[in-house]
Formats: structure tokens, sequence, C-alpha cells
């Protein structure tokens, strides 16, 4: 029998890796508008329930059945609308099974692009679906949308998600401080906000945004980059506490000591094969306590650092969008195995571009703070580090309210019909 031709109207599939932020639903309506406004070459868009995995399971949503008004609301919508999944596939020998899998999940629905949204592992996926879908006879496009709020993605200016957690950290930072200002005489003497950051101390130095003159806190930043120095940290905190009554500490959950090794470190790791992290700043806290004797108060932002949309950075919001919609167009022009990245034409006003970027320059490359970006000490951000940030987390871009409460859309995520007989464990 002779075989259908193909028609020049493909599907496509989106999904969501990783950690969420408070814009990764701007950036999937970025990518569901476009799909719609190309409807002449774009058939339907399936997003994958809880990422990746739900290609393998083929557990697909059509996004179609959502209306306009739904995915507008996307863009101030936080967390994940389909689900995402820390589920890293390996290398395509190793997991050759599951990167087939894929393959044949998208021929029974006839999809050509696939748009994965995520950080530096999610690009090594795409950029290795790209070669296994070529290999096995099945070209798709692939194209990354890039998500994380570490920050650590190299070759762009910045990463859609960290604007906004920038902004909640030097926020927070900033009310923090004046709480415990208030209260230093007679209670708190030091304050600690532990913030995300494995490798990369981008969170912790956005703290530094929150004091504008000498002596405003946080009087210390503890970055992963830079070999945690117990004496040097205590005195630091004295002097801090003997001049101005108080210290607030910002610490990011990946500071190491001289060894190299986690001080939070719990001796377990996550499903991407990342040391799970235990409290780097109940550690810093008992090093306070143990070593000077001060009341302290110590806190985690842990995931209401990435989930508020409330006080989201305008500048994320847009560029969230701007590199979904882009992924779509550079597809359409035949790109594959690429990424939209942010280019900064100038800080002052500022002004950036979205260009393409090999995957391959992306995949599994992690960008640090650099050093020139951290004062000579150790313990705080330089001029030219505040000079990148704060037109970062510039902006506000609320989300409706309603009864006091930020209204956010939630999806009817409907199923798409399964094609396949085989059921695929993950």
């Amino acid at each position: 029998m002779p075989t259908k031709p193909r028609s020049p109207k493909r599907n496509a599939f989106y999904a969501q890796s990783g950690g969420v932020t408070a814009v990764i639903n701007a950036s999937a309506a970025g990518v569901i508008e476009a799909c719609r406004k190309h409807r002449s070459r774009i058939g339907k868009l399936y997003a994958g329930r809880h990422g990746i995995v739900g290609a393998l399971t083929e557990d697909l949503i059509d996004t179609s059945r959502e209306s306009a008004a739904a995915i507008r609301a996307l863009r101030h919508t936080p967390a994940g609308a389909f689900g995402s999944a820390r589920y890293k596939l390996k290398g395509l020998e190793q997991d050759r099974a599951k990167y087939e899998r894929l393959i044949e999940v998208f021929r029974a629905h006839d999809i050509g692009y696939f748009f994965y949204n995520g950080g530096n592992d999610s690009m090594d996926t795409a950029l290795k679906v790209s070669k296994i879908g070529a290999e096995l006879g099945y070209p798709i496009t692939c194209v990354g949308v890039p998500k994380t709020v570490d920050n650590d993605l190299p070759v762009t200016d910045c990463c859609p998600g960290f604007g906004s957690v920038a902004k909640y950290v030097a926020v927070s930072t900033r009310e923090a401080a004046l709480d415990v200002a208030s209260m230093a005489r007679t209670s708190t003497k030091v304050f600690i906000l532990e913030v995300m950051g494995r490798h990369a101390g981008w969170i912790a130095a956005a703290g530094g945004l929150a004091g504008r003159g000498p002596g405003d806190a946080p009087h210390v930043i503890l970055f992963p980059e830079i070999a945690f120095d117990q004496a040097r940290f205590l005195e630091r905190v004295r002097q801090s506490v003997a001049s101005r009554g108080y210290c607030v500490v910002v610490v990011s959950e990946g500071v190491k000591g001289p060894d190299g090794k986690f001080l939070a470190e719990a001796g377990t790791t996550d499903a991407f094969g990342h040391t799970q992290l235990g409290g780097a700043g109940p550690e810093i806290a008992r090093i306070v306590k143990e070593g000077l004797g001060y009341k302290y108060h110590w806190a985690v932002a842990d995931y209401l650092q990435r989930a508020a949309r409330h006080i989201a950075s305008k500048t994320d919001v847009a560029q969230a969008y701007a590199v979904g919609k882009a992924a779509v167009e550079f597809a359409l022009q035949g790109r594959n195995a690429v990424l939209p990245v942010i280019r900064r034409r100038s800080s002052k006003p500022y002004r950036w571009t979205i260009e393409a970027a090999p995957l391959e320059a992306v995949a599994n490359v992690e960008k640090k703070v650099p050093r020139e970006f951290v004062t000579e000490d150790g313990f705080g951000i330089t001029a030219a580090c505040r000079r990148y940030l704060e037109p970062l987390i510039a902006g506000e871009d609320y989300p409706p309210f309603a009864g006091g409460l930020p209204r956010y859309v939630e999806l009817k995520n409907a199923p798409v019909k399964r094609k396949l007989a085989t059921d695929f464990k993950v």
C-alpha cells in the first residue's frame, strides 16, 4: 500500500521541565498564541502532562480546547499549567528505548515541532531528540525555550524566571532588614535568608539590590562561587552587629566550604542526579549561635521565591513571553536544535532583542557569577553586578485580583485520545 503523503501542516508538542517559575506559563502563552497565529502551518499544539513524562506515556493535552482568554491568563499565572517533571533522559545509547518511544509517540500524532521549556538538562534532551529523529527517519524540528530561576544558562544575557525571583529576594531582603533593624536593640541581632542557587549565586547576588548605600542590608552575601571561610564570616557578622546593631545575611543554598563540599549536603540526589541540599540557612544560623551567641532568625525562601507571581518583574514577564513566541517563529523558519536567547543591547535604557543560539552551546553548561561581580572581600556585589541586575527586576506586572487574592487561571487540560496500543513505564 502506498504511503500517504505527509501534510505540510504538522502538529506541535510543548513540555515544561524541571522546577517551575513565576513566568514559565508566560512562555507557554507565547508558544500557544504563536502556534494559533500560524494555523496554516501548525495543526494542533499538544502539551505533555507533567512534561516529557507525558510524551513518553502518550499522556497528551489538547491545548486547542482552551479559550483565547484562558491562554492570555497564563501570562499572569505562576507554576506549570500543564505539569512539569524532574525526569532526566541520559545519553542516546543509555536511554535509546526512551528516545525511540518519543519518536513513536510523535509519529503517531504527526508531531513535527517539539518545544521544550527548561534549563540546561532540558536543552540537552531537545538536542538529542533532534538527532534521534533524523537517525530514525523522522525529522522533527526541536527548539528549546529557556527557563531557570538560577540564571545559569550560558549565551543568553539572562534566563526567564530569574528576574522575578531576583525581585522577590531583593524586596524580601529589604523588608526583613527593616524588621530586624527595628527590633535589634532588645531582640534578634542576625537574620539569615536562604535562597536558591546550587552552583551559581545569581539569586543570592540579587539580594544585594536591597541595599543602596554603605551599611545597608544585606551585610553579608554567601555565594557558591566563593569558598566559605568561617572565621572571616563570623568576624564580618561581629563587626556588623557592633557598628549597626544587627546583621542581615543572604546565603545561597549551594554555598561550599574550602573542601568544595556543600555546607548543607543531605547525602541524597534528585531525579537529575543533583546533590540534594539540606538547608544552608539553618547551618549558617548554627555557626552564628555557636561562634557569637547572638539571637538569630533564619528563613528559607524555597518555593515562595519562584512562585511569587504577585511581585513578578515586568521585564521578566515580557522576556518569558517573547522567547516562547520566538521559539515558534524559529521553528517555522526551519531552524532546528536552537534556543531563543536574550541579547542585551544597552543597560540604560535597558534594551534587548531575541536571537537564536545552537542548543549545543547551551546544553549542560552552567554560567556562574563572574568574580568581577563580587566585592573583593567576597561578601557583596559590585557596581558592575548592580548594573547588570537592576534592569532585570524593573517594572511591575501585577495579576488581576479578586476578593483580595490574585486570580489565576486553571486550564481544562483535556486529554488527547491515545493512538498506540502499548504502554510505557517511566
